[in-house]
């Protein structure tokens, strides 16, 4: 890569972009277009400057990288699950970048059955990723998906496990899950629109034919929704999903019957979010039927799946939240949520035993994990907290004993969770609403306006970030940072009412509370803005673009992740991915109250001639999820308006997509450069 001493200057073509009668010109339209010489020598050239401003920490960034390696135990496996007589088990192996996975059968000693080294299936490809591994009934075949290049459209294969060949046969563009009927030579999957990328179709293939003759099962003309196609934990149900952001429906087939039709199981109601779960005679349904806006448990036969027949069995509770239920033959395992924090609640179908697991920290994350099996009284769930590594549990629901059957090894020799510290505080945002943080910092760390504070949120989609231990976070607390999560609003930490007040026309609730956050954390004297930093992600990075643009002297730094910067003229674009199903999330622009109210906070559409923090931007060329234009145009943007010499840096990520670079260590190297950038502005060079 050559080197660039100066930033790039991006050429504009003013293009002119009318939506009711309003005008908005975008001098970097052009960058849109990932197959032409010009836009590729563009980002090519970011990527120089940002080596050349950062080449000072190259050895910084390599260190950061092997110590951040030196923490994770590489010849590492799961802890092993057993289904349908098999144990499962997922490896890595010292130096090696991807999983191993095998079984054994029957016996957790019998001897290993390899399913996949990805380690080999990946040499000389630039990214790997294998997903959605799916055995058949009679343990005989597997179907899974790949993808090469980054931008989730996924290829699904199907091996024959006992003479380890691959079936000639490929199902191009689709999600990369399928579904197994229990003839053993059925396959159900969903494939993509090829624009869009939306998922949109279940087909049915049957073994040995050609893929271009499945049959189709099922399209969703609506491009709101998208469809997902499973298989019931009891095994006798295939379970077609469609679901937009507020509405779900759902199918349903007898999984012994797969030339037969699926039945609806409750025609989608605007508004109506529900999910199945099938245990005997019954299904069980998770909702928020009658504004349960927090959900509620209900039940229905399976002969009679309509509305009118649902019966509740655990009613709505304003205060907690039902995230999800696991079932097993004696047990009714459910996973809630009160006052920010994850509650798992045990009881028995006989009513005869009704109680929880004990958690005693304010900033731990507990959940239920792999549990396949429906005739066991072994509860498996994980748990995780800023100070403490994760562990995985077996919990004996009877007796009520718990067995530790993995807990994370941090190696490198320093690492004492004693020598970490963690607090839950709370903010108040400008309408006197409580935001609550988690706060973690080593112990020798003082807290004082000269304290290097790293402040992360997300904030959309209803998706809650909750309290989680990391490695690679050790390598700013043990140099003095404080690292804070904000669990703003357009999450779910506080329930459903937390997420609905953080999105469509309350959108902007998210960025106010976290500036009211950042705020609070220099009155409280944590740090100051000199030494505040904040961090988001694709959403998040939408989250960074909007504090920027309104708080620009808040922070000292800011990293902004596949930052979703351009909404409005996303959002008005339905020929590119996610767009049409994104509507109940921001808003419709085509409608004009929404399409004012993106406007207003749209990070590219509002950057304006001011002052800004430094700033480190990253993309992948191949993103589906966010596209790579839309941080170059912003950055791009930023160029030309900033009025001061912060650091403006744009990484593109040339290989990958929307999760960076698919190896195991690869991905460290993303991480070393950002911790590297933000060190550096702290002036810590070792």
């Amino acid at each position: 890569m050559k080197k660039n001493n100066f930033p790039p200057v991006a050429k504009q073509i003013p293009k002119e972009l009318v939506a009711h009668n309003d005008i908005r010109v975008d001098n970097y339209f052009w960058l849109n277009n990932r197959e032409h010489p010009e836009v590729i020598d563009y980002l090519e050239q970011e990527n120089a400057y940002c080596e050349s401003k950062m080449k000072h920490t190259e050895q910084f960034q390599k260190d950061l990288f092997e110590e951040m390696k030196s923490r994770i135990k590489e010849d590492d496996a799961s802890v092993p699950y057993k289904y349908n007589g098999y144990w499962y088990i997922v490896k890595f192996e010292t130096g090696k970048d991807y999983p191993i996975y095998f079984r054994r059968k029957e016996v957790i000693d019998a001897p290993d059955e390899l399913l996949f080294d990805c380690n080999k299936m990946a040499e000389g490809q630039s990214y790997f990723k294998l997903i959605g591994i799916s055995i058949s009934p009679d343990n005989s075949k597997v179907s899974f998906g790949l993808d090469t290049v980054g931008r989730r459209q996924y290829t699904i294969h199907i091996k024959d496990l006992k003479t380890n060949e691959l079936s000639p046969e490929r199902i191009t563009n689709a999600t990369g899950s399928s579904t197994w009927a229990n003839d053993n030579n059925t396959l159900f999957y969903t494939s993509k629109n090829e624009q869009t990328l939306r998922s949109e179709k279940i087909l049915k293939h049957i073994l040995g034919t050609e893929p271009k003759n499945d049959e189709l099962v099922y399209h969703e003309e609506d491009d709101t929704f998208n469809v997902s196609v499973h298989k019931s934990k009891s095994r006798e149900y295939i379970i077609i999903s469609s679901h937009s952001t507020l509405t779900n429906e759902y199918q349903i087939l007898d999984a012994n019957k797969p030339n037969n039709d699926f039945k609806l199981f409750q025609p989608r109601i605007r508004g109506l979010e529900y999910s199945i779960s099938h245990f005997e005679n019954h299904f069980y349904i998770l909702t928020n039927l009658d504004n349960a806006t927090n959900f509620k448990l209900m039940k229905t036969n399976i002969a009679n799946t309509a509305i009118k027949n649902w019966k509740e069995v655990i009613p709505h509770r304003i205060n907690v939240m039902l995230e999800g239920i696991d079932i097993f033959k004696e047990f009714l395992v459910i996973s809630e949520r009160e006052n920010g924090l994850n509650n798992i609640r045990i009881k028995r179908w006989d009513n005869t035993d009704d109680y929880y697991l004990p958690f005693d920290n304010e900033t731990y994350t507990a959940y239920t994990s792999t549990n396949v099996d429906f005739d066991t009284t072994i509860l498996r769930y994980g748990y995780n907290s800023l100070t403490t590594p994760a562990s995985i549990i077996d919990f004996d629901m009877v007796s009520k004993t718990k067995d530790i059957k993995k807990e994370q090894e941090v190696l490198g020799g320093k690492f004492n969770k004693n020598n970490y510290v963690s607090e839950r505080i709370w903010a108040t945002a400008s309408d006197g609403t409580k935001i609550p943080m988690s706060v973690v910092h080593h112990k020798n760390t003082k807290k004082s306006k000269d304290t290097p504070l790293l402040i992360y949120a997300y904030g959309s989609y209803g998706h809650t970030i909750d309290p989680y231990f990391s490695t690679i976070r050790l390598s700013l607390l043990d140099r003095g940072f404080m690292y804070v999560i904000a669990h703003v609003r357009g999450g779910e930490y506080l329930g459903r009412p937390w997420y609905e007040n953080g999105k469509l026309l309350l959108k902007k609730n998210t960025f106010t509370d976290f500036i009211a956050c950042s705020r609070h954390l220099i009155d409280i004297n944590y740090t100051s803005s000199n030494h505040l930093y904040a961090m988001g992600g694709s959403a998040g990075g939408l989250l960074m673009g909007s504090i920027i643009n309104m708080e620009p002297n808040l922070y000292n730094g800011v990293v902004a992740q596949v930052p979703f910067v351009d909404v409005i003229t996303t959002m008005l674009d339905n020929s590119i991915p996610l767009t049409t199903g994104e509507y109940d999330e921001w808003g419709n622009p085509n409608d004009l109250a929404y399409y004012n109210y993106i406007k207003s906070y749209s990070p590219y559409d509002n950057v304006a001639k001011q002052e800004y923090p430094n700033v480190l931007v990253t993309a992948g060329l191949h993103d589906s999820q966010v596209q790579y234009w839309e941080p170059a145009k912003w950055v791009s943007k930023l160029r030309t308006h900033k009025t001061n010499n912060t650091f403006l840096l744009l990484k593109t990520n040339m290989d990958a997509g929307h999760g960076g670079a698919s190896g195991r260590f690869e991905s460290l190297n993303e991480d070393a450069l950002e911790f590297a950038f933000l060190l550096d502005l702290e002036g810590i060079k070792a």
